[in-house]
């Protein structure tokens, strides 16, 4: 050990360094631009020695000490960076992890495919910051007003209010910041590089790779089969829920960024070819989606029309078509939605949706389902097909009634047939939307699905040759198709750069799903009042039955605004400057290695500007010490002792108004269990 006016020569990973005036290894490492990591230490206090996130091992004894606290021996050898010291970090990370319950994120946007940074432009659009919230909705979303008219909302689902009452109506925000500042609203682009990608299809993910390379300073061609860009937002969804001029106002924009050209009526196999693109590109992206219907797999199947194809006729024929009478669609997902409110409009006053489970088991968004049944759509279950028969000018489909048996691979319980329950129903028109699949072009390999075959990590094909989108996962919704249209344009970037491609999860300790959760155990920043969600304004149901006019009218900016009062803003306020997030991110720390209860405490957020989550504190001390040891006042302190033990202030009171004005122990917490509320 050393005196304070001693001078020691030790090594550190090999290398000689001198420690003075009672240095620490670890004040040596730092001063000479060693990492070690570290929780506790702070140089403002005495030492707490708590987290054991910077041992370092000794070679003389083969200890691991804590750099923090321990100052180097005569001679010393000491390891900072080996695999054995960076193991135990990692355990002394885990160890913390076990007990800490913070929500790194959001659930709505670790729901969200895309990650869209959901909490952030909810709290701009709470301000009235439309323009703002809309750039941080396109860092994730390149096509805000399509999705913000047709997204499942997967992040409503996860929402937190959920356990309340509904949850924030958020896909709104989407739809009024894109509706209000689209055209206010100019990406920042990188100069370009030189490098120029082919991307094969001009459908949602196809338009994501582009926008995302260009942004990169990558110019694309895209190359659309179809006479207009858009793919199956053009040619998929009908007009009533996605009217087509948003479709080209995206499209517009796109081409506004510069170099990104786009060649329609180009397809693949008899226009283009991916070997002679592989040549003339320094990249291929291929995304040409899912667009073949699925069979019925019954006798004169032939004579039913096939539902992706049949809108797909409408929309070319801009939504008009003759009326298809009597009309039967076999099938539960967002197709057969789309057909039987399509059959509405067209004219057909009998429309019958024919599925083989029960509702509960529907693929379909319900409020799609709960939309048709307004418009007078029949609802049919646990009914599959067995027969088509043509007798004169009309379609005989017999049905064979059936019950749910034991749960299949996706989860849902099989439906079993009910022997001597057959039924026949006479119909004009019969569509199939049963389900797509990828048709592979002869030089891609397909996958066990039947999809383009790809590498998950990195979705390259082959050389440079990349996929991404429905044709590499099947059948998806639209906010999946830019998400991977993203990642596959940041893998084909890194391809250039010649480096390796990591898509590392969102790191995140989560407080639990709702659906598991009580009201106590939610830690909230602002109290809570229970209210009613935004209701969009639908048009009349006579409207809906007669026209292709969008259904819904997009909601009010003072409606929205208040609608973002109900957002709970539950992600952890430290997000961002987190030392226990950075340093489990940097060594790799499994959230799950130890399991065990975890103490979830209500926040305290009696203070104006202050709160205090005991559920992310990892009892460190630092706030301790430096309300004792740097302001003299001593206002917290430990309750109970080991696994119980938390940080409160004296007799449980709300901390003095007065630390408003001091925030020493806010701006040091390592964690956030000590934060400013969000403004």
């Amino acid at each position: 050990m050393t005196t304070n006016n001693s001078v020691v020569k030790f090594t550190i990973d090999g290398k000689e360094f001198t420690a003075i005036n009672g240095e620490t290894i670890l004040a040596v490492a730092q001063k000479s631009g060693i990492n070690i990591p570290t929780l506790c230490h702070n140089n403002k206090i005495s030492h707490t020695t708590s987290c054991f996130v910077c041992v370092v091992k000794d070679e003389k004894n083969s200890r691991f000490i804590p750099s923090c606290a321990s100052l180097p021996a005569e001679g010393g050898e000491y390891h900072s960076q080996s695999k054995e010291v960076t193991d135990m970090r990692r355990s002394a990370l885990e160890l913390l992890l076990s007990e800490h319950s913070g929500d790194c994120e959001a659930p709505c946007t670790i729901a969200c495919p895309a990650h869209a940074n959901v909490e952030e432009y909810v709290r701009e659009g709470q301000k009235g910051n439309f323009l703002e919230s809309l750039k941080i909705i396109k860092e994730r979303i390149p096509l805000p007003m399509s999705i913000g008219r047709v997204c499942p909302r997967f992040c409503e689902k996860d929402c937190r209010r959920n356990i309340y009452d509904e949850p924030v109506a958020i896909n709104e925000f989407k739809r009024l910041a894109a509706d209000l500042e689209y055209e206010n609203y100019i990406e920042e682009c990188k100069s370009l590089n030189g490098k120029k990608v082919a991307i094969i299809g001009a459908g949602p993910a196809g338009l994501s790779a582009a926008y995302y390379l260009r942004r990169e300073g990558v110019a694309s061609s895209v190359f659309e089969m179809n006479s207009e860009p858009g793919g199956m937002l053009r040619y998929g969804i009908p007009e009533f829920r996605l009217p087509k001029a948003f479709v080209k106002k995206e499209v517009e924009h796109f081409k506004k960024l510069g170099s990104i050209e786009f060649f329609t009526e180009k397809k693949l196999g008899r226009d283009i070819f991916i070997e002679s693109l592989k040549k003339e590109y320094d990249a291929v992206g291929i995304t040409i989606g899912s667009q073949k219907g699925s069979p019925l797999r019954c006798e004169g199947e032939e004579l039913a029309e096939v539902g992706v194809d049949w809108l797909h006729e409408i929309s070319e024929n801009n939504f008009t078509g003759k009326n298809p009478g009597t009309t039967i669609v076999i099938g539960g997902g967002n197709t057969a939605m789309d057909c039987v409110r399509t059959a509405v409009r067209l004219g057909s006053k009998d429309v019958g949706c024919y599925y083989r489970r029960t509702e509960n088991e529907m693929p379909a968004e319900q409020i799609e389902i709960n939309e048709a049944k307004e418009e007078g759509v029949d609802f049919v279950f646990l009914n599959a097909p067995l027969k088509i028969e043509k007798v004169e000018d009309k379609l005989h489909v017999t049905f064979i009634k059936m019950e749910l048996g034991e749960k299949d691979a996706s989860g849902r319980r099989r439906p079993v047939v009910i022997e001597g329950s057959e039924f026949t129903k006479i119909a004009d028109t019969v569509i199939a939307a049963v389900g797509q699949k990828t048709v592979i072009h002869e030089s891609l390999v397909p996958d066990r699905f039947g999809n383009v075959e790809v590498n998950e990590n990195t979705l390259n094909v082959k050389e440079n040759i990349f996929a991404a989108g429905d044709c590499v996962t099947g059948p998806a919704s639209v906010v999946e198709a830019v998400a991977a249209g993203r990642k596959m344009a940041l893998s084909i970037i890194d391809q250039f750069e010649n480096r390796e491609h990591i898509e590392k999860p969102l790191f995140n300790v989560s407080r639990g799903y709702w659906k598991s959760m009580s009201k106590d155990d939610v830690v909230l920043i602002k109290n809570l009042n229970e209210s009613k969600r935004l209701s969009l304004k639908h048009c009349s149901i006579d409207d809906r039955k007669q026209t292709f006019n969008e259904i819904t009218i997009t909601a009010p900016k003072g409606v929205v605004k208040k609608e973002g009062e109900r957002c709970l803003e539950c992600s952890c306020t430290a997000k961002h400057n987190c030392t226990l997030k950075s340093s489990s991110e940097l060594l790799g720390a499994d959230i799950d290695a130890v399991s065990g209860t975890k103490h979830i405490f209500k926040a305290d957020i009696r203070h104006p500007v202050i709160i205090h989550d005991p559920s992310k504190c990892i009892k460190c001390g630092i706030c301790v010490k430096i309300c004792d040891e740097v302001i003299g006042l001593s206002l917290l302190g430990y309750k109970n002792r080991g696994f119980d033990s938390f940080i409160a202030p004296a007799l449980f009171n709300p901390l003095p108004d007065t630390c408003g004005e001091c925030m020493a122990c806010v701006d040091e917490c390592p964690v956030g269990a000590l934060d400013r509320k969000h403004k």
